[in-house]
């Protein structure tokens, strides 16, 4: 039996469902992220495991008790929010050691803890500042030992990171991850950033209007989208729509394009092709490649992604994005007719 285990849980708002028949098993130690846009339902979701909202449907269970009528401060969970919420008028030595004085633990067990955590968040010199010495980053590792400091079994995170600036986005969730990953500790942690899922997560829960789209490892999510709203909110993928030819292939703008071997694989209709930018190569000249997909067009524009070149090529009136190596051994210009290639095997084949 999973750890953490949420079983038809559904909650409604004023007759609004912001969580539908919502079934989640997370094993001990894992990582698990919900991932979607804003009013997915993600948050509620976390609230819910958390215990500060109670499920209309469903329960919710934690090594096999039923947590869902037990309360928040009894479930044995900790959680860090997105406005870290510390107490301003405490160091952080004392912000740390709160959940400890309340359970009042040994003036000794609490001392050791928190030198403990303050080590494991690297906030050793930190001890006896008060959060508004502190920056963004520093008040959010607090939080987060701040949360550990009672031994959860379970660690909550909201958005932990959406209040900080880029470059301490990525170094705090690589150590959100290497704390995690050290302690051991089940975690569910949600956020709209796609990066920051694929990135950290053992598996993604994608979420939409309250339901599950898909679950699974992050690189599954992204090369097996089982819906077009997955394949179009994790990373970028071109979306190919045209005529059935036969079981093998369709037209696009005049283009025959071959699909990979199983074919329409049982769609009855015409398929969306998606295709990753980084199957596509662009060719300054007309390509040689009978095996090929091959399509001509104009570059539209040209943006510098560091380790590659994104390309949005114009083909037909439709715009495709390609992701070129920046070390490309030929130059392009904007308004430079281009052609693109890419195997039938690089196409996944979705019902619209």
């Amino acid at each position: 039996m999973a750890y953490l285990e949420l079983q038809n849980v559904s909650k409604l708002f004023t007759e609004v469902a912001a969580v539908r028949d919502f079934n989640l098993s997370v094993d001990k130690g894992e990582f698990v992220s919900l991932l979607g846009p804003s009013g997915c339902g993600k948050t509620t979701t976390l609230r819910m495991i958390a215990g500060f909202e109670r499920p209309d449907v469903g329960e919710i269970f934690l090594d096999g008790v039923n947590i869902t009528p037990i309360t928040p401060n009894k479930r044995g969970i900790g959680m860090v929010f997105q406005g870290y919420a510390l107490f301003p008028n405490l160091s952080v030595r004392d912000n740390i050691a709160f959940g400890l004085n309340i359970a009042r633990k040994p003036k000794k067990e609490i001392d050791e803890s928190v030198q403990e955590l303050l080590a494991l968040v690297r906030l050793k010199e930190m001890t006896d500042r008060y959060p508004y010495q502190l920056s963004g980053g520093q008040q959010q590792r607090v939080a987060l030992a701040r949360a550990l400091a009672i031994k959860p079994r379970v660690l909550l995170l909201d958005e932990p990171l959406s209040a900080l600036d880029a470059v301490v986005r990525v170094a705090l969730r690589e150590e959100i991850r290497r704390i995690q990953l050290e302690l051991g500790i089940t975690t569910v942690y949600v956020t709209h950033d796609q990066e920051e899922a694929l990135s950290m997560s053992d598996r993604v829960v994608i979420m939409k209007d309250g339901l599950i789209e898909q679950i699974g490892r992050p690189d599954e999510i992204y090369r097996q989208p089982k819906s077009l709203f997955v394949a179009s909110f994790i990373g970028t993928a071109n979306q190919l729509r045209g005529e059935r030819v036969n079981d093998h292939s369709i037209n696009y703008h005049g283009t025959i394009l071959r699909l990979p071997k199983n074919g329409f694989g049982g769609h009855d209709t015409a398929p969306v092709l998606l295709v990753r930018p980084e199957s596509i190569l662009l060719h300054a000249q007309p390509p040689v490649l009978p095996q090929a997909n091959i399509l001509e067009g104009t570059v539209k524009t040209m943006t510098f992604l560091g380790a590659v070149m994104r390309i949005v090529v114009d083909v037909d009136g439709e715009r495709i994005v390609v992701d070129a190596p920046a070390g490309q051994d030929f130059s392009i210009s904007h308004a430079q007719h281009v052609w693109l290639s890419f195997a039938p095997e690089a196409c996944q084949i979705m019902k619209e």
